[in-house]
């Protein structure tokens, strides 16, 4: 399912009430489209009197995946951790500190949630709005000992990276390509000559299914 901004406020305000005594400033909500954070809280922070206050929060939740009430609920009540941890002055010992864990612990213990420290997302799959159309800039890479690998490019830096490779030794072949593959749906978009090794069997099945684009030394 979508998240509804509506739907979400009415879940803060009743997670507020049963957990958090209603202690807590309501937030703006936001839908973003990012893949590699489910969620994130964020705010303004002021010093005042000596002493670091936070106002103007905002929570945050991903459309780009498509997930059950529940996980969206879980993703919210770790962002209202974040929140009550901030409101309250705290200082943890890092983002997912003592304080953090006591309080996810709690209440995993007493409600039944699982909340985590984070949700790994790979193999889930995205809402229809976002796989629809969705076109990759692909970098394959074979090294001088044998190995392969794939990249995800963001195109803007495409022909920074473009430049750069006739100049590595270290690589043999290598080649741009156009997919609309779901499997290159979790890879990061990757700004520098990095990627993820696969069996070469693996690359010489997948660059048929790729259109090529240019310069290419495959």
């Amino acid at each position: 399912m979508k998240p509804d901004l509506e739907q979400i406020a009415g879940w803060f305000d009743t997670f507020n009430r049963d957990y958090f005594g209603g202690g807590l400033p309501r937030p703006r909500f936001a839908l973003s489209r990012s893949r590699t954070r489910l969620g994130s809280m964020s705010c303004k922070k002021q010093l005042r009197g000596g002493r670091l206050q936070c106002t103007d929060y905002t929570i945050r939740l991903t459309t780009y995946y498509d997930q059950t009430e529940r996980q969206l609920q879980t993703i919210l009540l770790h962002e209202m951790i974040h929140l009550s941890i901030a409101h309250t002055g705290l200082r943890d010992t890092s983002p997912h500190g003592v304080i953090f864990r006591g309080m996810m612990d709690a209440l995993n213990r007493k409600y039944g949630w699982q909340l985590s420290v984070s949700t790994p997302m790979k193999g889930v799959s995205r809402t229809a709005a976002t796989a629809r159309g969705k076109t990759y800039l692909v970098l394959a890479l074979e090294t001088a000992d044998s190995k392969c690998y794939l990249s995800v490019v963001n195109p803007r830096w495409a022909r920074t990276l473009n430049a750069r490779l006739p100049r590595v030794s270290a690589i043999r072949k290598y080649g741009w390509f156009h997919s609309r593959n779901d499997f290159f749906s979790n890879f990061p978009a990757v700004r520098s000559l990095r990627g993820r090794e696969v069996p070469r069997a693996f690359l010489m099945q997948m660059l048929p299914q790729m259109q090529a684009a240019d310069s290419s030394t495959w």
